[in-house]
């Protein structure tokens, strides 16, 4: 018996280390192609959530088992033990920019689970200057982009789950702004190989977004040697951008799981619309299912990527029937310096 656990152990390791290689490989091949980077609206849903995903290089697809799952895969909150949880994560992201992230859940025995998120990025006032008006007009200017979105899971069987998300997407900068919507799906499976699980995702399948409003609007003067109309009401016309469609497929592997030790393996590939395919890949060292260490890379394959290596930490523990995880992540972005995301889960 032992042996058969050993030898199943090193095939699950062997189709890991091949699996990265090789899709690797093929996707640094693929990045000499063209591809759309920059060519879709709302850049802020490709932003991760929760420090144990951005410690383990975003590659949690395959692992979905706390509440920001709604973000990585829909079907992980289905896996979620107990009544549900609730969860929060923050970020002082790139230029002292503000991200958030918000969601509780709900099971329900026979009938599924539910969840209720919020994803929000938010720029902090500023001055409105113009040419005639360098030192500012009296008005104050901010950006912001929200996600709201609802969730439904359920177990069809003991070993696969299905989900999927509906959300409100809109982007605003000043007067100005774009609306959407769109739909997230996920699947995951635990395999008949211990502790190896599949898993798979769509995320932001919906609609095109433009810019509206009243800072679009202009009175035009069109010359008339005869004196024809001024100031005609006009409007400038922004074109229509697709969402970030991402589908990804992922691995995840509990080489260790004990009491006292546990050791978790995990790799996904990404297919963007507007951009190359590439690979996250993570581990996470765990000591009595208590204190936890965390490590991956982010974009392999992926030209010209300002991202790459992270690390996190992490630690869980029960209080008064209920079970509290803190998680800390850092994401290198080069020039770009870096990202640090803190995040608090609470089930119940």
């Amino acid at each position: 018996m032992n042996q058969g656990i050993t030898l199943q152990r090193l095939v699950i390791l062997i189709l890991f280390l091949g699996g990265i290689l090789t899709q690797g490989t093929l996707f640094a091949q693929n990045t000499t192609s063209i591809n759309r980077a920059g060519t879709t609206a709302a850049q802020f849903l490709k932003i991760g959530v929760g420090g144990r995903a951005i410690g383990m290089g975003n590659a949690y697809t395959a692992i979905a088992e706390d509440i920001t799952a709604v973000f990585w895969n829909p079907a992980g909150i289905a896996r979620i033990p107990g009544n549900g949880e609730a969860g929060f994560n923050h970020a002082n992201w790139l230029a002292d920019i503000d991200f958030d992230f918000a969601a509780v859940s709900f099971n329900s025995p026979g009938l599924g689970s539910v969840s209720a998120s919020i994803i929000s990025l938010r720029v902090p006032d500023d001055v409105v200057r113009t040419f005639e008006n360098p030192e500012g007009t009296g008005q104050v200017w901010d950006a912001a982009s929200i996600a709201a979105g609802i969730t439904y899971a359920r177990n069809l069987t003991d070993r696969f789950a299905i989900g999927f998300t509906g959300k409100f997407v809109q982007e605003r900068i000043f007067n100005i702004r774009a609306n959407g919507f769109a739909v997230d799906f996920g699947v995951l499976f635990d395999t008949p190989m211990e502790g190896l699980t599949l898993a798979a995702s769509i995320s932001n399948f919906g609609t095109k977004m433009h810019l509206n409003g009243r800072d679009l609007f202009v009175d035009i003067n069109p010359s008339s040697e005869d004196g024809g109309a001024t100031n005609i009401p006009g409007e400038y016309r922004t074109e229509y951008f697709e969402m970030p469609l991402n589908m990804k497929f992922g691995l995840a592997w509990h080489a260790i799981e004990n009491d006292d030790l546990q050791l978790l393996l995990t790799t996904e590939a990404n297919q963007p619309n507007d951009n190359a395919e590439y690979i996250n890949s993570g581990v996470e060292f765990g000591f009595k299912n208590t204190v936890f260490l965390r490590g991956g890379y982010k974009t392999l394959g992926l030209e010209d990527s300002e991202q790459g290596f992270t690390f996190g930490a992490g630690i869980r523990y029960d209080v008064v029937g209920t079970n509290l995880a803190f998680d800390f992540g850092y994401q290198d972005y080069g020039r770009l310096e870096n990202v640090q995301f803190v995040s608090l889960g609470i089930r119940y």
